[in-house]
């Protein structure tokens, strides 16, 4: 795979407050504005990294709506934003009740990016795409957002393109049956699989004893080729071609743990695109989450290609 390989994902990117300060908004003094959202931070962290990458979504007609457009388009990500003047564009609180802990509060219930329908998917042509990204926040959000993925889903397969699917589960948009039904639903059709620890167990539904390697097996039997199981500190277990890998953790003093995920994802894909092998994959993919981690905003710390140390084996943070 070249690196003429274009990527396409969709969902939602919401406005985020975030706290200046140790404490909660009860009683914080100040708090900046950002955006935010797993699939537009994966896009961000794939342009930076070289990668021609397009994100759909729908946003308001509102000062967070052009803020989120304006931030994906910054960081030289194709948008194709449908403007739905019904809903307001979602929103994010994000505070810091005490050092190395983060909470979030979402107020995304009947947003704009709640509101993505199958037609959406007309503006844009999936057949120039070779990978298309997805994540389980989208299919939490609502019905019609839900038949968006699956619709993608199914196009994308009729047209010979990779499906990278991150699970990305969100405790408060649904329940753990409701959400296992829709993921093992998408499962049987992805060929790119991402999922932290504690998600490959809600997938599974396998007992807390089971180790990481194995979750990854029983994962890449339901359908992924590639299945990549992060666990923080610990690293990251790889499930592909049949043989399993383990990736340490870079060594850094994390600020901030939320968009890791989808930094170690758009790394990951990244290098696929580049025609890396396995390893090298790996390596960036687990250097991307480490450089996510350094930053308070959810993408603002995703590396470019150039601080990657491809040719140094330079240390993210010492």
């Amino acid at each position: 795979m070249s690196a003429a390989v274009r990527v396409l994902t969709l969902g939602e990117s919401m406005g985020v407050i975030r706290g200046d300060a140790v404490g909660g908004f009860e009683r914080l003094a100040s708090a900046s504005v950002d955006t935010g959202g797993a699939e537009g931070n994966t896009a961000v962290g794939l342009a930076r990294l070289g990668v021609d990458v397009t994100w759909l979504g729908r946003v308001g007609d509102d000062a967070l709506g052009r803020r989120v457009v304006g931030d994906l388009r910054s960081e030289a990500v194709d948008v194709v934003a449908v403007t739905d003047a019904a809903a307001p564009t979602g929103l994010l609180l994000k505070s810091t009740p005490r050092a190395g802990a983060t909470i979030v509060h979402y107020y995304r219930a009947g947003s704009a990016g709640s509101r993505l329908t199958p037609g959406d998917l007309d503006r844009v042509d999936i057949a120039a795409f070779g990978i298309l990204h997805v994540t389980g926040v989208t299919l939490a959000l609502s019905t019609s957002a839900r038949a968006t993925v699956l619709e993608a889903v199914a196009r994308a397969r009729t047209l010979g393109l990779l499906v990278s699917f991150a699970v990305n589960h969100r405790s408060k948009l649904w329940t753990a049956p409701e959400a296992r039904d829709a993921y093992e639903e998408l499962l049987a059709l992805t060929d790119i699989l991402f999922a932290s620890e504690d998600e490959a167990r809600l997938v599974t539904a396998a007992e807390t004893a089971v180790p990481a390697e194995d979750l990854a097996g029983l994962l890449a039997r339901r359908g992924p080729r590639e299945v990549l199981v992060t666990r923080g500190s610990l690293g990251c277990v790889a499930a592909i071609d049949g043989g399993v890998r383990h990736v340490a953790a870079e060594p850094i003093t994390a600020v901030d743990t939320v968009g890791a995920g989808d930094a170690f994802a758009a790394g990951y894909l990244a290098a696929r695109a580049w025609g890396e092998p396995v390893v090298e994959r790996l390596r960036v993919a687990t250097r991307c989450g480490a450089y996510a981690c350094l930053h308070p905003s959810d993408w603002q710390g995703a590396p470019r290609r150039a601080d990657l140390g491809l040719a140094h084996g330079d240390a993210v943070a010492r």
